[in-house]
């Protein structure tokens, strides 16, 4: 393997579940790491710079891009991999002050942005669900009355399908209106570009009907190669949309599976993207597919475990070597089917421990289980939550054996969830 001449960036906030993942792969690759991390300033002011870690300012986008050009005349970076939606702007505004392929700023801020990537989606002639977009202000009675049912509203600066509701009628609407505006005016957004429009909007769109699948695909000189197409087994019909179950390789029709994947192809060059990692949702209606989201980054969480390439390579290797320039031949995923299932939170309240975890692990076919959440902290479902409980890993030999062990796993696994005690 070459030697790099310079480090990788990773740009993950502190309390991302994918830094050690990440780390493992740049150790495995011999490549040198610098993070680039929300971590405050104040820490580091205090205490002093940690090495290999380089705290930037989330929140301002170009900020954060001049900080790492100007880190980066003392320690040579050579390539950048983004672990979000707002990194991914920060990745690309980088990239370009420091000469790297990647993106241009303006396609990462289309993709990172819900309505402006419908906008240019739609018009490019891509197939997108019917929106509007809504300022919070309004009255939420009128754009009731002016909208197609059912429905779905979303906030702008939220994901993993936090805050996103599904409304049927006009005062399912008003709920689901009045619900995200709480969530947005109780939810401190930290760390992140925030800006008025998108805080203060609401994405209306038209419900699509049908399954819904994820692509994970890797672009390379604007050409997508798809690494893997998972199917979602449960249904994602509201009226709040908790994913679940990831297996892949899908088993719908081979020519469905082309669609997907050329419509994919045709949503990330009507962005503008062109470089590195692309994850989509589409949901497969009675029409066809149509896109959800395109995003500039990889699959989030830690379902890039599933995935395993080649002679073994993971998805952050993958993404490690592309952002390198290290040789890459034509990525296939291993024979065998594969899934993951984030283990949904049931109720709000303080987490107090969780059974069964061995009698999980020792179903056949079962890979892992890994609880993220530590006893103790409080837990909040969809669509107020923003974090699973944890997740489950499978293998088998059809993707139909391994959603039958995720299940089965799933269902030898309790939560002790408990209010809180109430304070005097």
């Amino acid at each position: 393997m070459p030697t790099p001449n310079g480090a990788l960036l990773l740009l993950v906030p502190t309390t991302s579940y994918r830094l050690d993942d990440f780390r493992d792969a740049a150790r495995r690759l011999g490549v040198p790491l610098l993070v680039g991390s929300d971590r405050c300033h104040q820490i580091e002011d205090t205490f002093g710079p940690e090495a290999g870690l380089l705290s930037l300012d989330y929140r301002k986008p170009e900020h954060a891009a001049d900080q790492i050009a100007e880190a980066a005349r003392t320690r040579p970076i050579a390539g950048i991999v983004p672990g979000s939606d707002p990194t991914a702007v920060i990745a690309a505004l980088a990239a370009e002050r420091l000469g790297l392929p990647y993106n241009p700023p303006v396609a990462a801020r289309r993709a990172a942005d819900k309505h402006a990537m419908r906008v240019t989606l739609r018009d490019a002639g891509v197939p997108v669900p019917g929106f509007h977009l809504h300022a919070l202000d309004e009255d939420p009675e009128a754009a009731a009355r002016a909208a197609p049912y059912p429905c779905v509203l979303k906030p702008l600066i939220f994901s993993a399908s936090r805050g996103v509701i599904r409304a049927d009628d006009p005062a399912g609407f008003v709920a689901a209106w009045r619900r995200i505006q709480r969530l947005l005016h109780d939810t401190r957004v930290e760390r992140r570009a925030r800006e008025r429009e998108s805080a203060g909007s609401v994405l209306v769109e038209a419900f699509v009907p049908g399954a819904e699948v994820a692509l994970e695909g890797l672009l390379r000189g604007g050409r997508l190669e798809v690494l893997a197409l998972f199917d979602k087994p449960d249904p994602l019909d509201g009226p709040y949309f908790e994913e679940t179950i990831y297996v892949t390789p899908s088993r719908h029709p081979a020519a469905l599976r082309a669609e997907v994947e050329r419509i994919t192809a045709a949503g990330a060059a009507a962005l503008g993207l062109r470089e590195g990692p692309v994850h989509a949702e589409l949901r497969l209606s009675p029409q066809g597919p149509v896109v959800l989201e395109i995003a500039a980054r990889s699959i989030g969480g830690l379902c890039s475990r599933t995935l395993r390439f080649g002679a073994g390579l993971s998805l952050e290797e993958v993404l490690v070597a592309h952002a390198m320039g290290l040789p890459l031949e034509q990525l296939r995923r291993e024979a065998r089917a594969s899934g993951v299932m984030m283990l949904p939170i049931p109720r709000r309240g303080i987490l107090h421990g969780v059974r069964g975890v061995d009698d999980a692990r020792a179903v056949p076919g079962v890979e892992d289980v890994v609880i993220t959440v530590p006893e103790g902290r409080e837990v909040v479902p969809l669509p107020e939550g923003d974090s699973y409980l944890g997740f489950l890993f499978a293998k088998g030999e059809t993707p139909e054996e391994v959603e039958r062990t995720l299940r089965e796993a799933h269902r030898r696994l309790s939560f002790d969830i408990r209010a809180p005690l109430p304070v005097a």
